[in-house]
């Protein structure tokens, strides 16, 4: 399929061959036994590889495997409430979010309003804050609260942990002080 009169030719190990005819450059291929493959199309002249295309294309899809599996999903989860939830309800509730987020999840917060609840959205907004006050140790609000139709939702993130400096640099003289111990 490449349609360039002459072409730039790199061997299997990365050797060049020079520029060549296609004709010339087919055949070099054909007498090695490998496919010649138009690697950099756009280069004035194209660039062509001598290689096993089959063997090329595995190696592609292995490092695309590999590459997928290095990759982490973050998932939005969905807690529900209402705006008549009580406390020991929102209590639980909040516990749930923890569990989530903990997990790495991020965590969707809805209030739903049912026939004249919507009336008063101010209730739905102070849940909503309950929950993110409870957990700003954890969580960051990634969206902060909004109505959507018949409901008013948050989105919370996790948030890592991260130690103040005086913190980090005692741990790491305890740790220095109990290896003197025993040394």
């Amino acid at each position: 399929m490449i349609r360039a009169k002459e072409v730039r030719v790199i061997g299997e190990n990365g050797e060049q061959h020079g520029i060549l005819s296609l004709k010339d450059a087919l055949n070099l291929a054909q007498d090695k036994e490998v496919d010649l493959v138009e690697v950099a199309p756009t280069a004035d002249p194209p660039v062509c590889r001598l290689l096993d295309y089959g063997k090329f294309k595995y190696e592609q899809q292995k490092k695309e495997r590999q590459a997928h599996k290095k990759q982490t999903t973050i998932s939005i989860r969905q807690v529900r409430l209402r705006p008549k939830t009580g406390e020991h309800d929102l209590w639980f509730k909040t516990a749930l979010v923890k569990k989530l987020l903990d997990k790495g999840n991020k965590v969707k917060v809805l209030v739903l309003f049912r026939g004249r609840e919507i009336s008063h959205p101010q209730l739905g907004k102070e849940l909503l804050d309950k929950v993110a006050n409870a957990l700003k140790e954890r969580a960051s609000v990634e969206r902060p609260a909004s109505i959507e139709g018949r409901s008013m939702s948050m989105i919370l993130s996790p948030q890592t942990i991260r130690k103040p400096k005086k913190e980090q640099n005692e741990v790491a003289e305890e740790v220095a002080d109990a290896q003197n111990e025993n040394s």
